[in-house]
């Protein structure tokens, strides 16, 4: 059997797909229109809805392989690589592509090394060579400096991550078909040398930063962290949540979970409030996407201006206590 086929791997938790599955789903279909092949998806879980794979297949997907087990109830790294080799040996995808989430960067590499395969991580850009019908996988190297494109010419699957939030989730269409392929993985592979304990959640953050729809994010010119109280407050008022940049977490002034960056998290809100941030490129990968960006920062050259809607040049400890005023007002 010849390699074939453009395959993402869907995460499904505590009963739901998660929209990261539908992200990857418009890559793939890109994909496999460029190849003229078929997209597949898969998913490990237990007890998994119809109704969820369905949505799969409405998203994109000609085909969806399901392992539905309980063993597969909880994300742990063993039984579900084990599970994925079984069905790359089986069915042989051409590539194999997954969400650079804690999911994706944890068992990826793990199947890449079982499967003898390469592995290109946080991909910003994935597209078929003409000429070769390879993937070609793009990414920031060099501290964000440069943008690499990676090829795989020889070693099957081709494989790559890609960051959650990096393109629309596909749009649903209820009339499309496709084949729904429920696998048995022998019961030999589905073990593990760990056990699953316990989900301790985040409780800093009331709205995380990733589904936040406003985001209110602060830099090295928000000078100390007590600071970051003014941006909470502005976040609270618009119903969002707090992000920082990598100068602002290492200082200690924020948690790492709101770090948004290439070294943290990529978001696409409807709104993004940019305060004391000057705009390095490692910080614009991680937010660049958000649908309206207004940033305030006392430098007229800061690089943040280039990709914001409205730009403010001015102090931001002045502009917002103004901003929080009218709001207040006018709610």
């Amino acid at each position: 059997m010849d390699w074939s086929d453009i395959w993402t791997l869907a995460e499904y938790k505590q009963g739901k797909l998660r929209t990261v599955s539908f992200e990857l789903l418009m890559r793939g279909r890109a994909l496999a229109d460029a190849r003229g092949c078929r997209l597949c998806s898969v998913v490990f879980g237990d007890t998994i809805a119809e109704t969820e794979l369905r949505e799969l297949i409405e998203r994109g997907a000609d085909r969806v392989y399901v392992v539905d087990h309980p063993a597969l109830a909880r994300f742990l790294v063993e039984p579900h690589a084990k599970a994925m080799r079984y069905l790359i040996e089986t069915y042989k995808p051409e590539v194999l592509i997954a969400a650079a989430t804690t999911t994706g960067r944890t068992v990826m590499p793990y199947i890449s090394m079982q499967v003898h395969a390469g592995l290109t991580a946080d991909c910003t850009g994935l597209e078929i060579d003409p000429e070769t019908g390879n993937l070609l996988q793009t990414r920031p190297a060099i501290g964000g400096n440069i943008m690499a494109t990676i090829k795989t010419p020889t070693a099957r699957p081709q494989m790559a991550t890609v960051r959650p939030k990096s393109t629309p989730p596909a749009p649903r269409d209820t009339t499309r078909t496709g084949d729904i392929v429920r696998v048995d993985v022998p019961e030999t592979l589905l073990t593990a040398r760990m056990r699953y304990e316990r989900f301790i959640p985040d409780e800093t953050q009331e709205v995380v930063i990733e589904d936040a729809e406003v985001i209110v994010a602060g830099g090295r010119g928000m000078k100390r962290g007590e600071n970051f109280k003014l941006l909470a407050d502005l976040a609270n008022v618009l119903g969002g949540s707090v992000g920082a940049t990598r100068a602002a977490v290492d200082r200690g002034w924020q948690s790492y979970p709101r770090q948004i960056g290439l070294s943290g998290k990529t978001i696409a809100p409807n709104l993004y409030i940019a305060c004391g941030i000057s705009g390095a490129i490692q910080h614009l990968a991680g937010m660049q996407t958000a649908e309206y960006i207004i940033a305030i920062n006392t430098d007229p050259d800061a690089p943040i201006f280039q990709v914001a809607d409205l730009g403010i040049v001015g102090d931001v400890f002045e502009v917002l206590p103004a901003v929080l005023e009218k709001l207040r007002t006018k709610i």
